[in-house]
Parts: structure tokens; C-alpha cells; sequence
């Protein structure tokens, strides 16, 4: 039963890490600055549907911050400590 917990493991494990690699490749391009520009754009429309009179829209957007900013950082913790430090040895010069 152990071993077969071990294969399944083994064999799945691959796959995740290139689907991750792929993803991290092409969200590392973009800067972090607009996930924070997205997320200060968010507050301003959902100020702008308070304003409005349209509260649970207002309300809707408002929600959308927290979201683009967790997204931010963790852009910011794969380009820092993504997956290429493990694959590629780090040089000290």
C-alpha cells in the first residue's frame, strides 16, 4: 500500500511542478507594481459606485483589493524565491 502511495506521488509530482514553472514563466513578466496599480484602480471604481448610488456594486469591486493584492505578493515571492533558485545553483560573486 506504501508503494503505491509512493508511485502515485512520484508520478503526479512532475506535472504540478511544470504546470508551476509554466505559469511563474509568464506571470513573472509582469511587474509587481500593477498588481498594486490594479488593486488602487479597484478601490477608486468601487469609491465611484459608492458615490453612484450603487453600493452593492460599490461594494463588489471593493472586495476585488485584498485579492489583487495577495496576488501581488505572491508574484513577488516567485520572482524572488521561485522555482529557479532550486533547479539552477545560486552564484555568489
Amino acid at each position: 500500500m506504501e508503494t503505491d502511495t509512493k508511485n502515485l506521488t512520484s508520478r503526479s509530482s512532475p506535472t504540478e511542478d511544470e504546470f508551476t514553472k509554466n505559469v511563474e514563466k509568464y506571470t513573472a513578466q509582469i511587474p509587481s507594481s500593477a498588481f498594486l496599480g490594479v488593486a488602487i484602480g479597484s478601490m477608486a471604481l468601487s469609491l465611484a459606485f459608492q458615490l453612484m448610488g450603487r453600493g452593492k456594486w460599490g461594494n463588489f469591486i471593493a472586495q476585488w483589493v485584498p485579492t489583487w493584492l495577495i496576488i501581488g505578493v505572491y508574484n513577488k515571492l516567485v520572482k524572488l524565491e521561485g522555482h529557479d533558485h532550486i533547479d539552477t545553483p545560486r552564484r555568489y560573486f
